[in-house]
Order: C-alpha cells, then structure tokens, then sequence
C-alpha cells in the first residue's frame, strides 16, 4: 500500500491528507452558505471542533458542545427549528464564526503542537480577517486564544477587539451566565454602532 502524500493543510498547518482536507474544504463550504453579506461581529475561537455535531454550521446539527454554547449565548433557540432556520438566524444577527485553526487537531496532537499551531497560523487569519472577513468587531471567545489575545490585540485588524486587554468570552469550560451577559453586552454595543 503506497504512503498518502501529506501536504501542510493551509486552514490549520497540520500535515494532512487528501481526507483532512476535503473535510476542510466541506467545513467552509458549510460556514460560507451562512457568511452574513456585512459580518457586524466575528466570533473568533481557536481550534474547531473536532465533531461535526459540536461544529455551529454542520448541516443537520444537534448544536451540542461549542455550537450549542454559542448559541445559547446570543440566545437563540434550536427547539422546533431545522438547523438551517437556526443558522439564518444567526446570520441575520450579522454574525460570523470562524477558527484560527480552520481544523480539528489530528488525534495525539499535544498542548504545546496546538500552541505552536495557533502561532503560526494567526498571521494567516489576521490577513483573512482585514481582507476578507472586515468584521466590524471581532469578539474572542475561547479559552485556547487566551495564548494568542495579546498578540491580536497589537495587530491591525482595523476594528475593535473584544475583551480588552487580553482576555476571551466564554472561555471557561462551562460559561457562567456573567460569561454570556458580557458577550451579548459587546454584541449590543456592536449593533448599535452599526445603526
């Protein structure tokens, strides 16, 4: 059996193969069906998830785990709606998901190759957020980017970052309501900027 040919996978800088990135490249095809036309704020986690069902924009999702989280937090209800109505609702509260690492971490992958993920592949977002994304406000809201918070502060997204100084919303495992009161806070200071 001859050895796959592995690649550096540009979403998240792992050595992947073709599965890994045809996963990639179904994962954001799901999120862009839901891109708002002006994002007015981008959730920013670190590392996706690695179950689809825990992925906010999976087709046919249970919005368990981070997805779940989420919503809970910008208080939208899954109960009786398809997962599509819930993610156009999403979308026309013009907000936007999206990961450093645009991947999963591969199994066996240590906190310290996660760290030096995270690193090398901000510079790649930063770009993608300021030419791509234009958010006008991007909110922090896992606890890996706790590594990496001070370092997207001292960039030139060319909009607000939120928490400052360094900090993220709902990086807790499990967000105390205080948790989800401050990020819906941001989120209502977001909109009414944008009026």
């Amino acid at each position: 059996m001859p050895n796959p040919i592995l690649l550096h996978c540009d979403g998240c800088g792992q050595l992947a193969d073709s599965a890994h990135i045809s996963r990639r490249l179904q994962r954001l095809a799901w999120a862009t069906r839901f891109r708002p036309v002006h994002i007015q704020a981008l959730l920013l986690a670190g590392i996706a998830p690695k179950l689809d069902s825990h992925f906010l924009y999976a087709p046919n999702s249970l919005f368990q785990g981070e997805a779940g989280t989420i919503l809970k937090a910008v208080q939208i209800s899954t109960e009786g709606k398809s997962p599509e109505s819930v993610l156009a609702e999403f979308q026309k509260l013009g907000l936007m998901l999206t990961h450093i690492l645009e991947c999963p971490l591969e199994d066996g992958a240590s906190a310290s190759q996660a760290s030096e993920l995270l690193q090398k592949q901000l510079p790649a977002t930063v770009v993608r957020i300021r030419r791509s994304l234009k958010p006008k406000r991007v909110l922090l809201i896992s606890a890996d980017l706790l590594q990496v918070a001070e370092k997207l502060h001292l960039t030139n997204l060319e909009c607000p970052i939120l928490p400052s100084p360094a900090g993220a919303f709902l990086s807790a495992p499990a967000p105390a309501e205080s948790d989800f009161q401050a990020l819906r806070t941001a989120l209502a200071i977001s909109n009414a900027h944008s009026v």
